[in-house]
């Protein structure tokens, strides 16, 4: 199988098996990216054994493994399918999305493996694993996330999203924002991963059409009923995400008298009922800090202004950065009607209306 790299992008190996990066003018410039051999990350890995594993998406497996030089890695093992191409469309959107960005708050690819139909990804290894894995699943998770390191969280994922959308050219739609994607190194830093959905957007793109993928909850409506991806959809799934962080709730709840709930909604109801801060993960309230609920609150709003329907209402992740940092105020600030998409009988449906590209 021939591998190809979108965008003008392409790795060419050289002499001592080190990689160097070609740019669209065509100049070179060193990379650390490297070609890793499937045997040695077999045996980094040992032999990807059960108890190195880590975590498991869509489309793989990762591994903790130890490379030759003692560098401690996570190994993402791809499920490629060659009859349909599963898994091979996420693997380039992976390394063509990573292979030149550099941020503190986004994971840091070292290279891949192509052998054959194996396809591996190796990133620096994450020891608090993922926001969800840490965060969610009971009040004993969340007390282990203070309000200094929540903030830390929220900002870090802001920054790293404005770096994409706003600092690289082609700037970057990530696609599939939610807290499994968020890692945490070993001082709870935030680190964006998982670029396998992502699309990449030359300067004078509005938007693109493709097919709608992504996470109920987290999807911004326009984009799951169109097919239209923009900058806007980050956005949108980075307020869920806010509000996620801030209540300690789950994205969609299920009650057997009301059935699904989403926290969308939820946060929304209590907004207009001016009682926002009844909705504050009840573990902050703990903290013995008067102007902690305050800040939460305000929190709370900005993402309220993320996830609002009408897209040209949402704030840019710069924008989003400067309330959250009090730098411009949300006070008065006028925030309209959110928008979410109840059930995937309505992806689906109207999925088929829209124009389909991959």
């Amino acid at each position: 199988m021939k591998l190809s790299f979108p965008c003008s992008q392409c790795f060419c190996s050289t002499s001592d098996d080190k990689e160097v990066y070609k740019n669209e003018k065509g100049g070179e410039s060193p990379s650390n990216f490297r070609l890793f051999s499937y045997h040695d990350l077999k045996i980094a890995s040992d032999g990807f054994s059960s108890k190195n594993k880590v975590g498991e998406g869509g489309f793989g497996s990762v591994y903790k493994g130890r490379l030759r030089d003692g560098t401690i890695v996570a190994i993402k093992v791809l499920s490629v399918e060659l009859e349909s191409m599963r898994g091979e469309r996420e693997f380039i959107s992976e390394i063509a999305a990573l292979s030149d960005v550099h941020h503190e708050n986004l994971v840091n690819l070292h290279g891949c493996c192509v052998e054959g139909a194996k396809r591996c990804l190796v990133y620096d290894y994450m020891e608090n694993n993922s926001l969800s894995h840490r965060f969610l699943g009971g009040e004993q998770n969340r007390n282990s996330f203070s309000w200094s390191k929540r903030k830390n969280v929220s900002l870090g994922v802001a920054k790293a999203l404005a770096y994409l959308h706003e600092e690289k050219n082609p700037y970057i739609v990530h696609r599939d924002i939610k807290a499994s994607n968020v890692l945490l190194d070993h001082n709870f830093n935030p680190k964006v991963a998982d670029f396998g959905l992502s699309r990449l957007f030359q300067d004078d793109a509005t938007h693109i059409s493709t097919r709608v993928a992504g996470t109920l909850g987290y999807l911004s409506p326009e984009y799951a009923i169109s097919g239209r991806l923009t900058r806007k959809s980050d956005v949108y799934s980075f307020g869920v995400l806010l509000l996620e962080i801030m209540t300690g709730r789950p994205v969609v709840d299920f009650d057997m008298e009301h059935g699904e709930q989403f926290l969308v909604d939820k946060v929304w109801g209590m907004y207009n009922g001016e009682r926002l801060m009844d909705v504050v993960d009840n573990v902050l309230l703990k903290e013995d800090d008067e102007g902690l609920i305050e800040e939460a609150v305000r929190f709370l709003k900005v993402g309220l202004l993320c996830v609002q329907e009408t897209t040209k209402l949402r704030p840019r992740m710069s924008g989003v950065i400067k309330m959250l940092s009090e730098e411009n105020s949300v006070d008065g600030v006028k925030i309209f009607q959110p928008g979410f998409v109840a059930d995937l009988m309505d992806v689906k449906i109207n999925q088929k209306k829209s124009t389909m590209s991959f």
